[in-house]
């Protein structure tokens, strides 16, 4: 699929009626639910399209498929390590459904807790029940069509690893059922099971035009079904949307938000190029989007991000923002062979097929209840086992370990792994082949997510769940024991950590703004028509796999949505395209105690007609900063120009630039600068127009508050003659009109000198 651009980076900003970020569980649901409504609907995703066949499989495609733009990654996996878990979660059309295990189960009643006290203070709360969310379960199976795993049927029912977990819970006196799989078993409804048969279209169409077929039982959903079996997000909710008008971006994040003074939010977004080159996206060029209703669906980690790092531009975001983290109770342990017996084959059938529940106490206490499931991977991961063995391969992993032990003793902010994964994997390293065991339950929400240097960072230990993962861990040994089977621990919980594929919770729902960020409904409270639609709106866990309750949730949101939103406006003639100016400016000078400093910039007028008439002349400023006692090249997260203000003094003006850096280990630098534009005795055009004076002060300054304090550093640099001829040559403008654009803007320039420096000043 085509990465859309619609109409960024030129003119005025377009408006949607609904805007999505994140194509995930809650973001595919909300954009079909609005575009089946009739309204307009754009949705940004950051990552690529991934069709049937194209999901990575070599250990040099594996290597290559994680995503961090600053290393030139660009792929499906994204992998977090924080100070209590690690986590890994996905970046694709679709979300966490293109790597997920497919269960969809629906979260237990008596585990809508109100008011449930936790063991290290605090307490858990649901504003809603099981029967406020049952309609909307229904909805949400009805579209993904979870069926359990067919075990009364052949092949199905020879999968070893589900025949062993059955036994071995029945050992443990333990209930045990098949998982409920959104996955194709069979090629229509009603018609029998069997691997690799064709499947039909839906109704709504397949926005890939690629061939689908059921399941082959290999082990391989994890890694994305190349053969298209799952019912992903991409296939049902998002193929649905995109028949109903919903325009589907891939390459698009979303990195700014701001309310709109006559209502609605203007969402500032980077475009990624997934096969391009290393791009840190804070450099890349900044676009902008206006929609009447915004809907945050970017997962736990992206949505807590954004609102964490557009708080100032969000006023009254309460104190929960960014509590009540948890891992969903996620814990990954293995069984192993012993006494030559074998574990079960890990690589037949889907990579879960059934469930062990463990229900807990209703109503609290110190069992806070879990499941237990098989977990599995392809068979051509085998060459993990051999990696390990293979030269190099412990040096690698010695490598990331004590590259993460540093980290660690610095205090390093960066928490994404996944060019250190990434440099791990290389042709092939990893672990042996054994049976995974996956826990999930209900741990403690107490977390805490922040900024940390501008990073994301989780405030999250085990300690306070000790109890729960004792739990999950006693019934995994149980059954261990029924299948004759040693149980191994991962062995990052020798430090008690865990590894989470279901962060939950920083923006979670409540009852009142005091102790919630958004309502019983998804909308944030103090921001009408802001919504969180994603994982990070559950209060707590789910204790089950959440994507099902994350999607009812988003279903349930939706309708709220639609039944109070207002009368549509009346469409007004689209307006005539604005013209859009570019020109690249670079000037170069040095600091007041001597090193270099060099401004390589891009001046963008996204209207040439509005700026002029604008009594600030503002236009968007992008590039870098170049200083090594700074930190070398530093990168303009965002930036403005002003060109010809009034200075309070008769025929004066000056130009004026706000740059916010990213300085050395991600902390805030702004700079500030001013050219003194005035006759003055003596040939002063030329110096007035091409020297600016520049100030650097400590941390994030909005335009007037670095007035009165100390600057960090100052100097002066200009715009040589050279440097000016090729700015020249630089200018662009597009749009309707781009030579009447820049005659305009020639005129506005040449005019404002006349005026400072004519005859008669």
């Amino acid at each position: 699929m085509a990465e859309a651009t619609g109409r960024s980076g030129t003119g005025r900003p377009e408006r949607v009626d609904a805007l999505v970020v994140g194509s995930g569980f809650g973001g595919s649901v909300a954009a079909c639910r609005l575009a089946e409504a009739g309204l307009s609907v754009v949705v940004l995703e950051r990552g690529r399209a991934y069709p049937p066949g194209s999901f990575p499989r070599t250990p040099a495609e594996l290597g290559r498929a994680l995503w961090d733009p600053g290393e030139g990654l660009y792929g499906l996996f994204d992998v977090w390590r924080f100070r209590g878990c690690d986590s890994l979660v996905s970046s694709g059309l679709g979300g966490g459904s293109l790597i997920y295990a497919n269960v969809l189960l629906r979260k237990e009643a008596h585990w809508f807790v109100r008011r449930e006290e936790l063991p290290g203070g605090g307490h858990e709360s649901w504003p809603l029940s099981r029967a406020d969310l049952d309609p909307h379960y229904a909805a949400v199976e009805a579209v993904l069509r979870p069926v359990p795993y067919p075990v009364g049927t052949e092949p199905y029912a020879r999968t070893p690893k589900t025949r062993a977990l059955r036994e071995a819970a029945g050992q443990a006196g333990l209930p045990w059922s098949p998982a409920p799989l959104a996955v194709s078993f069979a090629p229509r409804t009603g018609a029998p099971p069997g691997p690799g048969l064709p499947l039909a279209d839906e109704p709504y169409g397949n926005l890939h035009g690629v061939p689908r077929g059921t399941c082959r039982l290999t082990g391989e959903c994890d890694l994305g079904c190349n053969n298209g079996a799952k019912n992903t997000l991409d296939h049902t909710y998002l193929s649905a949307a995109h028949r109903h008008g919903a325009d589907l971006r891939t390459g698009h994040q979303a990195v700014t938000v701001e309310p709109l003074g006559g209502g609605g939010y203007r969402v500032g977004y980077v475009m990624h190029d997934t096969d391009g080159g290393p791009a840190r996206t804070a450099d890349l060029p900044r676009h902008h989007i206006d929609c009447d209703r915004l809907v945050l669906a970017a997962g736990t980690y992206g949505t807590v991000h954004l609102l964490l790092t557009n708080r100032a531009r969000l006023p009254g975001l309460g104190p929960a923002l960014g509590t009540r983290f948890c891992g969903n109770g996620d814990l990954l342990t293995f069984l192993y062979g012993r006494e030559g017996a074998p574990v079960p084959r890990p690589d037949q059938g889907p990579v879960i097929t059934g469930v062990v529940g463990v229900p807990g106490e209703a109503g609290g206490g110190t069992e806070r209840g879990h499941i237990v499931q098989d977990g599995g991977y392809p068979g051509f991961l085998n060459w993990l086992a051999e990696g390990v063995r293979l030269a190099g391969g412990a040096g690698r992993l010695a490598a990331l370990a004590a590259g993460l032990a540093t980290r660690r003793a610095l205090g390093s902010p960066d928490s994404n792994l996944s060019g250190e994964i990434a440099a791990l994997l290389g042709s092939g390293k990893g672990f042996p082949g054994v049976l995974p065991l996956l826990g999930v339950g209900r741990d403690v929400p107490d977390g805490v997510m922040g900024l940390r240097d501008g990073r994301l960072d989780v405030r999250w230990t085990t300690a306070t769940s000790r109890a729960y993962y004792e739990g999950v861990r006693a019934t995994m040994r149980q059954l261990a024991d029924g299948m004759g089977a040693g149980h191994l621990d991962n062995p990052i919980w020798w430090w008690r950590r865990v590894v989470t594929v279901h962060p939950v919770g920083g923006a979670p729902i409540g009852e009142c703004p005091e102790e919630a960020v958004c309502d019983p409904y998804g909308e944030v409270y103090g921001h009408p028509r802001l919504y969180v639609a994603d994982a990070a709106a559950l209060p707590g866990p789910v204790g089950v796999n959440p994507s099902l309750t994350i999607a009812a949730l988003a279903d349930r949101m939706s309708t709220r949505l639609l039944e109070n939103r207002p009368p549509r406006r009346a469409r007004r003639p689209a307006p005539a395209p604005a013209t859009a100016l570019t020109f690249a400016e670079v000037m170069r000078g040095a600091l007041a105690d001597g090193p270099a400093l060099t401004l390589r910039l891009t001046i963008t007028v996204d209207d040439v007609d509005a700026f002029i008439d604008a009594p600030d002349h503002r236009a968007a400023a992008h590039g870098s900063v170049d200083c090594e006692p700074l930190g070398g090249r530093l990168p303009v997260r965002e930036g403005w120009f002003n060109l010809f203000v009034p200075s309070g003094l008769p025929g004066r003006r000056r130009m004026l630039y706000h740059l916010h850096l990213d300085g050395p280990r991600g902390r805030p630098l702004t700079l500030t600068g001013r050219k003194e534009v005035g006759d003055d005795p003596g040939p002063d055009l030329w110096a007035d127009t091409t020297t600016l004076a520049v100030e650097i002060h400590r941390g994030r300054r909005e335009p007037g508050e670095e007035r009165g304090l100390t600057p960090l550093c100052t100097g002066v640099v200009r715009v040589g003659r050279l440097d000016f001829v090729r700015q020249l040559t630089t200018m662009r403008a597009t749009g309707a009109a781009p030579l009447a654009g820049l005659v305009r803007f020639g005129r506005f320039f040449a005019g404002e000198l006349w005026d400072a420096y004519g005859p008669g000043r």
